[in-house]
């Protein structure tokens, strides 16, 4: 067996609870550090910071909520207008040849945060899934996530 050192990932999984909801988060502070893409005024854009492919962003309402269901009209309008114009821009920034997107309602449905709803954007190219991703579990990110974040910010320039 092979051991693949990950110490940074300590962090996030120790104080996991006692961070609170990254999303709410996401809105407090520095931009960048929180990779905080912008906001409309009823939704935001953040990069993932474990993310399963260079690029992936995600799309939540600013209102924290477990329900898709019960988030009022004109929020649910914002979310879904923020999260096509996302795609727009992740594409025409990336040019990938195609995209994942997707939401986990539910830890029984693989919802990595569970309190607060939001959409997986993860842009996709022809021949990403390698033999590390497919034989040794491991993900291989081209960029920092830092650069991508300054690479994908001017194309989010509609964002608050």
């Amino acid at each position: 067996m092979q051991v693949l050192w990950a110490p940074w990932r300590m962090a996030y999984v120790a104080d996991k609870a006692a961070r609170g909801c990254i999303f709410c988060a996401a809105m407090e502070g520095d931009r960048r550090e929180r990779l905080l893409l912008g906001t409309t005024p009823g939704s935001l854009v953040v990069l993932n910071r474990y993310p399963y492919q260079n690029g992936h962003l995600m799309v939540a309402p600013r209102r924290h909520t477990a329900s898709l269901a019960d988030l009022p009209e004109p929020e649910h309008v914002d979310l879904a207008e923020t999260l096509r114009r996302s795609v727009r821009s992740l594409a025409e920034a990336f040019r990938p040849d195609g995209l994942n997107i997707g939401m986990n309602l539910g830890a029984a449905a693989g919802a990595g945060v569970v309190d607060h709803l939001h959409w997986h954007v993860v842009p996709r190219w022809a021949g990403d899934t390698n033999f590390m991703a497919a034989v040794a579990e491991v993900r291989v990110m081209p960029q920092h996530l830092f650069e991508t974040y300054d690479r994908l910010r001017a194309a989010f320039d509609w964002l608050e």
